[in-house]
């Protein structure tokens, strides 16, 4: 689970930004908060993310992509790290920028930050928060680096730091070089961190088509209740050789595809969705459909790219949400623009639900940002969970929550506040101006 990130010199983040899931002391719906066995202190499930446009909400979720990607895949020989320093003052392109995240992994609380150029890891540290004290790892300074007393000797890490090169993280380095002392930390961001940008969908949902899946039920059944108008989803069979793909890009899945494992592919610009699965040395392609009922119910397929945008994104976030709500998981999940071609309602709904299976045994964790107003119900949400990026005259982005606010009280209509522009957040604009804009001789509203 995330207990806090921070950003700085990000985009349009020049200041520091923090976002943290630390619960405080108010009691509403206090009954669905995670629990920290022996740190003395509750996290938060979710989080919504509010704010104008360009007022720095995607930046955040760009954010967390940019730092998973750099732990995960790294970077190649001589290239340069794509960090993207604030750009609207001159003094921060020469600066580093700084991601940090302090994580409950298991049982265990991590403190993991670096500080990147476009050139260089200027800074690296690793920490283990214990329930009374801090443990450091190491600490990376540049080209030195200093591991803890109980690490020191280990003569392996000391070789695997002298092959870190300096665009890239040595905690990526050591766990390509096979050093375990890492790892659960590199195989969170790898595993247990989801990332949604709106025009992607959640990666395993192609799992749900298979009539095996243990939520291959679940999945139609809520397709069905959404009033989609989809019976149930399906594959239908094709050969590989006869989807549309370009050769080169069917040699390559031919190539490198192994044996019992499964690749999605889309065809563009259609949208249409192919699983590739090896088995049995052959490739074997399916194409996702959906099934819908005629007036005399007799089932009719459909192509999913003829569904609506709505029908699709639910498809896309549906299997997401099953799985986040099951016990056990323990993965965090974020989401850029939820409710993008969703129906409000239908947001809250799966918002609903997700939260009705939190408890203090949940380690599953949802992150969003949205524009839709509806959720911010204090009858769903709890102050801390509502949060608000606003950009000033300078074009830096600031991030804060309503429980900042004193004077949000829990009966407080926290919807009408924002909107009329109380609690920032809302797009400043001057509508006096955009009208006096109109060519000479026109006006802005005409009548007939």
């Amino acid at each position: 689970m995330i207990i806090s990130f921070s950003v700085e010199n990000w985009r349009s983040f020049r200041e520091q930004a923090t976002l943290s899931m630390v619960a405080g002391r108010e009691k509403q719906h206090s009954e669905r908060l995670p629990v920290m066995p022996g740190y003395g202190m509750k996290l938060l499930p979710v989080a919504t993310i509010y704010g104008g446009n360009a007022s720095g909400k995607t930046n955040l979720f760009m954010a967390i992509s940019f730092a998973r990607h750099l732990i995960i895949t790294g970077t190649q020989p001589e290239a340069l790290i794509p960090v993207e320093p604030f750009r609207l003052d001159p003094s921060c392109a020469a600066q580093p920028s700084l991601f940090r995240f302090e994580l409950l992994i298991g049982d265990k609380c991590y403190d993991f930050s670096f500080a990147v150029t476009r050139k260089r890891v200027v800074e690296e540290r690793l920490v283990e928060i214990l329930k009374t004290t801090e443990k450091m790892l190491y600490d990376r300074k540049g080209d030195k680096i200093e591991f803890s007393p109980a690490l020191k000797d280990n003569m392996f890490l000391q070789f695997a730091f002298q092959g870190t090169r300096e665009n890239q993280l040595f905690l990526t380095n050591a766990v390509n070089q096979k050093v375990d002392t890492f790892r659960p930390i590199y195989d969170w961001f790898k595993n247990q961190l989801v990332l949604i940008a709106p025009d992607s969908r959640f990666e395993p949902f192609e799992r749900f088509i298979q009539e095996d899946h243990p939520l291959y039920g679940t999945m139609n059944t809520m397709l069905s209740l959404l009033d989609t108008g989809i019976e149930h989803l399906g594959g239908e069979d094709m050969p590989f050789e006869n989807i549309p793909f370009p050769d080169v890009l069917k040699a390559k899945v031919q190539a490198e595809l192994l044996e019992g494992t499964t690749v999605r592919l889309s065809a563009e610009p259609m949208n249409e969705r192919y699983l590739i699965t090896r088995q049995g040395g052959e490739l074997k392609a399916k194409k996702l459909v959906c099934f819908h009922r005629d007036i005399n119910g007799k089932e009719i397929k459909f192509d999913i790219q003829i569904e609506s945008d709505g029908t699709q994104r639910s498809i896309d976030l549906l299997p997401a949400f099953l799985e986040m709500a099951r016990p056990q998981n323990a993965k965090v999940y974020i989401i850029d623009e939820l409710d993008r071609s969703l129906h409000t309602l239908l947001t809250r709904r799966l918002l609903e639900g997700f939260l009705a299976a939190c408890d203090k045994d949940c380690r599953s964790q949802l992150l969003f940002t949205t524009h839709d107003v509806l959720l911010m119900d204090q009858n769903l949400l709890r102050r801390e969970e509502m949060w608000v990026t606003e950009r000033d005259q300078e074009g830096n982005s600031t991030l804060f929550s309503f429980s900042e606010y004193k004077d949000v009280r829990n009966d407080k209509d926290v919807r009408k506040s924002y909107l009329q522009g109380r609690l920032g957040g809302v797009p400043r604009i001057l509508m006096g101006s955009l009208c006096n804009t109109a060519p000479h001789g026109s006006s802005a509203e005409e009548t007939p």
